[in-house]
C-alpha cells in the first residue's frame, strides 16, 4: 500500500534526553512508514541552543507560524546545576516559553483517559480540559525586599505624561517583601477567543475562574473581557451547539471540578492553570498521559507536546546501554495532534484517519494490556509490563494492519 500524501509541511522540533530518544522512535517507526510527509525538522536540545545562543529557538517558532503546523519534544530549561553539567553560555529561558510569546497561543491541556488505568479521582469519566493563560502575571512579575521601615507605592505613568497613578499599598512597620504584576486587554481578549474558539469546535462547555471579589480591577478584566466577548461573538452559536459559558470564582469552580464528572474546558490565569493543570493531570492517573496544546487565537496556527520533561532517569539507563520501560504515549499523541490538525487544514481525509487510527490503536494497547512499567504500577502488581521497544513493536504492527486492510 503506498504511503498517505502530505501536501505541507509540519515543523518537527526534537528535543533532549530520554524523550528525545523517544521521538526520534516515534518518527521512525510510527509516522515517516506511512506518510509522505515534509518534516522543517528543529534542534531544540541544550546542546544545540546554546551553540546558537537560543536563536533556534526563535527560528523553530517563526517556522510553526510560517507552516501552521508543529510538533515538539520536551527540552530542558536549564538551571544553575543543568548550566554546569552542559557548560552552557548562560541560563537560557523555557523554550515553551519562547514559542508561546511568538505564536501568541493559549496552552490547552488535556488528559488521555485509558479504561483501565485507575482514577485517582474516579468519577472524572470525561476530560476536564485545562486552558492557561500563558502572558503576564507573576511570571513576569517584579519583586523586592524590604529592609527598614517604609512606605510602598504603585506607581504609573503614561509616556504622554497625561496619565499618573501613584497608589499608596502598605505602611512597612518593618522589613517584608512587595510584588507587583501586569496583564494587557489585548491577550485577554486572545486568550478569550482561543478558549471560545476551543470550546465550539470541540463542543464542550466553558467555564472561566477568577478571584474578581478581590481583585476588583485585575480579575475583573478577565471577567469582562470574556463576558463581552461572548454577548457579542459566541452567545448564539454556542446555544445554538447546545453549550454554554460561564464565569465562576476559582475556590467555587474548584469545588466543581471535584464534584463533576468533567466533559468542559476551564480557562485559568497564568499561576492557576499552572498549577491547575498538573492537579488535574494527576487526577486522572499520570502526567504521562496529558497532551498539551499550544493555540492561536483564531484556531489557525497549533503546535503539540507531551506535557512531561526529559526523563532524565531513563536516559542515564539508556546510555549505560539498558532497556527502559519510559511510556511514550503523550509524545505520541502530540504527533497525532499536530497531524489532525494538519488534516483539518489541508482538508486531508486519509491523514485525519491515520491521526485518529494512531490514537486509537494506543488505547486499545494499553487497554489490551500492553504498557509501560509506570502504567503498570498504577494497575497493581499482578500487571505485566513490557519495555518501550517492545510496546512500540505492538503498535508498529497493529498500524501496519490497519493499512494493508
Amino acid at each position: 500500500m503506498p504511503k498517505i500524501e502530505v501536501k505541507n509541511p509540519i515543523v518537527d522540533i526534537t528535543g533532549d534526553e530520554m524523550a528525545n530518544v523517544v521521538w526520534e522512535k516515534i518518527k521512525n517507526e510510527l509516522i515517516l512508514p506511512f506518510l509522505d510527509i515534509k518534516l522543517v525538522t528543529f534542534d531544540l536540545g541544550i546542546i544545540n541552543r546554546d551553540l546558537t545562543s537560543d536563536k533556534i529557538t526563535y527560528e523553530a517558532a517563526e517556522a510553526i507560524n510560517k507552516y501552521k503546523t508543529g510538533v515538539k519534544c520536551a527540552t530542558i530549561t536549564p538551571d544553575d546545576k543543568r548550566v554546569k553539567e552542559y557548560k552552557l553560555k548562560k541560563k537560557y529561558p523555557s523554550p515553551n516559553g519562547t514559542i508561546r510569546n511568538i505564536i501568541n497561543g493559549t496552552i490547552f491541556r488535556e488528559p488521555i483517559i485509558l479504561n483501565n488505568i485507575p482514577k485517582f479521582v474516579n468519577h472524572w469519566n470525561e476530560p476536564v480540559v485545562i486552558a492557561r493563560h500563558a502572558f503576564g502575571d507573576i511570571y513576569k512579575s517584579k519583586e523586592i525586599s524590604v529592609k527598614k521601615k517604609g512606605r510602598l507605592f504603585l506607581r504609573f505613568e503614561s509616556f504622554d505624561k497625561k496619565q499618573v497613578i501613584d497608589e499608596h499599598i502598605y505602611d512597612f512597620p518593618s522589613s517584608g517583601v512587595a510584588l507587583s504584576y501586569f496583564n494587557i486587554d489585548q491577550s485577554i481578549r486572545e486568550f478569550a477567543l482561543s478558549c471560545f474558539n476551543f470550546a465550539l469546535n470541540r463542543k464542550i462547555p466553558l467555564y472561566l475562574s477568577t478571584k474578581n471579589t478581590i481583585l476588583q480591577k485585575y480579575d475583573e478584566a478577565f471577567k469582562k473581557i470574556f463576558d463581552e466577548l461572548y454577548e457579542k461573538k459566541y452567545k448564539k452559536i454556542f446555544k445554538e451547539n447546545n453549550i454554554s459559558y460561564q464565569h465562576r470564582l476559582i475556590d467555587d469552580m474548584v469545588a466543581c471540578l471535584m464534584k463533576w464528572s468533567g466533559g468542559f474546558l476551564w480557562a485559568c490565569k497564568n499561576y492557576d492553570g499552572d498549577v491547575m493543570s498538573d492537579l488535574v493531570a494527576q487526577g486522572y492517573g499520570s502526567l504521562g498521559l496529558m497532551t498539551s496544546v499550544l493555540l492561536s487565537p483564531n484556531g489557525e496556527i497549533l503546535e503539540t507536546e507531551a506535557a512531561h520533561g526529559t526523563v532524565t532517569s531513563h536516559y542515564l539507563q539508556h546510555k549505560k546501554g539498558l532497556d527502559t520501560s519510559t511510556n511514550p504515549i503523550a509524545s505520541i499523541f502530540a504527533w497525532s495532534r499536530g497531524l489532525l490538525h494538519r488534516s483539518n487544514l489541508d482538508k486531508n481525509k486519509s491523514l485525519k484517519n491515520f491521526a485518529q487510527n494512531l490514537e486509537r490503536v494506543c488505547i486499545e494497547t494499553i487497554e489490551g494490556g500492553h504498557m509501560t512499567k509506570d502504567l503498570a504500577l498504577m494497575v497493581g502488581p499482578d500487571q505485566k509490563w513490557i519495555n518501550t521497544n517492545q510496546l512500540f513493536t505492538i503498535i508498529s504492527k497493529k498500524l501496519t494492519k490497519l493499512k494493508n486492510t
